[in-house]
């Protein structure tokens, strides 16, 4: 018992994190209506700078440092470190949240995972990407209990959140500012009637919540040290812990977030255990914000509260595509030529932004013509991907008998993510499938039962003899692979131009765009979403499957939360609402053309991930429509000008004189 209790105890220090991290985007959501998904980026950078502070007395900026004369006490560091949190906090609100606060969900959510990808990759540049040990603010003790020793550090660090979680229910309780900011929740004519601006009360919110985020993560990283892409994880149970609270009550929250932690900690002391299957031992904590998540939805769904404002806008316009024969072959006439005169790193970038370009279409599918936000297709890419290892080397299933087999297993994954969108949407879906991404690489993809740590081969693909492998000998990029994989490509968009032209395109239009009036015309709403999600998940598999035979060896690195997160970022900086898109995503995304230009000629290989995450969020701010739409608008507005115009007045012909009228 003794030990269950000290286990219990322990996890109150992470639950502490969440509690800050969970009322911060509660604060943000009530103020703001966004559900920021970067609140535990934003939150790390006074952390880190407070961490470098103590460590070696350099005060690092995003861009420079300046190195003290000695390391400052540890109050002083860390009021740096809250001044630091504060700027990004006004920073982020006025120059990125505030434009999209009316925004529609796609845009909030794709600016807020910009935001998370371009701290995370701030971070990692300015303060290295290995972990740092941060000394405890609070000093470590312990008192025996029923035979255990007992810390009292994570007891301390659990109070003082709980103190300041309390602090912020007093300010909406009983201050006017505090009571405007919920009004505006409801509706933001009332804060306005009440003499407030909406905007500045967002701003204290925004800033309020970094602060309390940057406090949690100070004293938790005494526990685990500091880790960009730990921390900036963290988010995800802090957001089942918001919606366990309904995004309303600041009192679950806390109350949730001590049992969330508490909870993971006996998981790892359950994992410990003769009888806890070894297969189990790995990423089982991390399953339980998903299944968390999962219940919440289920149980409250369409309940969970949504917030008043003043103006909505529309989401991108999506065009019916039409397969044009000629602009396809000159295409595919490009592709071939751009692979066969090129070779090595050149080629393999041209080959890895076709398969890249596969991934954005899963999202201009899903998210684009059917409106459903998904941040889970790198795992399904994932899980083709692993799955594709065991057929090949193991099963020994030829290709492409194992391509399709192992798309289809992502196709199931994908129609069970897809279970809860039967009930919600929008930033909620989001938020589903952030969290099964996180639980399916933890608990999957890091397991090393089913993904051992020296890798996972896979064997060339062959066609009636004919080998088809990315590498033979000296030649790191083969042909033969490259136009393979062009050749599926190709058959993929011909498919998805069929599909998106015909009955069942035109019903993924009308779910995105009214799921009731979908209903009444008589679309089978969830049959519709069931469809959209199986063809996204299944081009995603093929996308997985390709990125297996180029590598040749697979490891949970290849299909992390964060490069799923990353096609996003290119496939909405592309557009997200065309096949176009889709293709200029492809050229932007990872390892692509432009990575490999970055990399090879300008020697920018490691600020890729800063600058896709500032691309994404100048394009969300200022061109909703991505890359390849804003051509569309401007190609539409030419011919409008052309066709407006009429010959010049030279050659206009004379009108004929009128005749007479006949007499009778």
């Amino acid at each position: 018992m003794g030990t269950i209790l000290q286990f219990v105890v322990l996890g109150l220090g992470l639950g502490a994190i969440y509690i800050g991290l969970g009322t911060g985007l509660l604060l943000v959501h009530r103020a703001t209506g966004i559900i920021n998904f970067a609140q535990g980026a934003m939150a790390m950078w006074g952390a880190f700078v407070f961490a470098q502070l103590r460590l070696d007395g350099t005060l690092v900026f995003p861009i420079g440092s300046v190195e003290l004369a000695r390391r400052p006490p540890v109050a002083v560091a860390a009021l740096i470190g809250l001044a630091m949190a504060f700027l990004l906090g006004l920073l982020v609100h006025y120059v990125i949240f505030r434009p999209v606060r009316h925004a529609p969900v796609l845009a909030q959510v794709v600016v807020s995972v910009a935001v998370m990808i371009t701290l995370q990759a701030l971070v990692v540049l300015r303060f290295g990407p290995n972990n740092i040990d941060v000394a405890s603010l609070i000093p470590e003790d312990s008192f025996p209990l029923l035979g255990a020793e007992i810390p009292t550090r994570e007891l301390w660090m659990a109070a003082i959140m709980v103190l300041l979680a309390a602090a912020v229910w007093a300010y909406l309780r009983f201050t006017r500012a505090g009571v405007a900011t919920r009004a505006a929740s409801e509706n933001e004519r009332a804060a306005v009637l009440m003499g407030f601006s909406p905007d500045r009360l967002a701003a204290v919110a925004q800033v309020v919540a970094i602060m309390l985020g940057t406090v949690a993560v100070m004293l938790g990283s005494s526990l685990t040290g500091l880790n960009a892409d730990n921390y900036t994880l963290l988010v995800v149970p802090a957001l089942a812990v918001l919606l366990v609270a309904r995004m309303e009550s600041i009192a679950i929250v806390v109350v949730a977030a001590l049992l969330m932690g508490a909870f993971q900690s006996l998981i790892n002391l359950l994992i410990t255990k003769p009888f806890w299957p070894q297969w189990a031992q790995s990423g089982l904590d991390q399953v339980v914000p998903f299944a968390v998540v999962m219940v919440i939805l289920f149980v409250q769904g369409k309940r969970l509260p949504s917030r008043g404002s003043l103006q909505t806008i529309r989401l991108p316009d999506v065009s019916i595509p039409r397969f044009r024969p000629i602009p396809a072959v000159i295409m595919l006439v490009v592709g071939v030529a751009a692979l066969s005169f090129t070779e090595g790193t050149w080629r393999f970038g041209i080959t890895t932004s076709i398969i890249v370009m596969l991934l954005a279409l899963s999202y201009v599918v899903l998210t684009g013509y059917l409106g459903q936000i998904s941040l889970a297709q790198g795992a399904f890419a994932g899980a083709a991907g692993f799955c594709l290892s065991k057929a090949s080397v193991n099963w020994g299933i030829p290709f492409p008998i194992s391509l399709i087999l192992c798309a289809l297993v992502a196709t199931a994954l994908g129609m069970l993510v897809a279970l809860p969108a039967f009930r919600i949407r929008g930033a909620q879906l989001a938020i589903v499938t952030i969290a099964a991404a996180l639980a399916i690489e933890r608990f999957v993809f890091n397991n090393y039962t089913l993904s051992p740590p020296e890798g996972n081969p896979i064997a060339d693909a062959t066609l009636f003899g004919l080998n088809l492998g990315v590498r033979e000998g000296r030649d790191l990029s083969r042909i033969a692979f490259s136009l393979m994989v062009l050749v599926i490509a190709a058959v993929l968009v011909w498919a998805f131009l069929r599909v998106a032209s015909g009955d069942t395109g035109r019903a993924f239009l009308a779910v995105r765009a009214n799921e009731r009036a979908a209903a009444s015309s008589g679309i089978d709403v969830r049959r519709t979403k069931l469809i959209g999600f199986a063809i996204s998940a299944f081009i995603a598999g093929i996308a997985g499957c390709l990125i297996g035979f180029s590598r040749g060896q697979l490891s949970a690195e290849s299909f992390s939360v964060f490069a799923g997160l990353q096609v996003l970022a290119v496939a909405y900086l592309g557009g997200i609402t065309s096949v176009g898109g889709a293709i200029v995503a492809g050229i932007l995304g990872p390892l692509g053309i432009v990575y490999t230009l970055l990399r090879g000629v300008f020697d920018l290989g490691d600020y890729y991930l800063l600058i896709s995450g500032l691309g994404l969020i100048i394009t969300a701010l200022l061109n909703p429509v991505g890359i390849a739409g804003a051509t569309r608008e401007q190609v539409a507005w030419v011919r409008r000008k052309l066709s407006r115009s009429g010959p010049p007045p030279s050659a206009v012909p004379e009108a004929p004189a009128p005749k007479e009228p006949s007499r009778v």
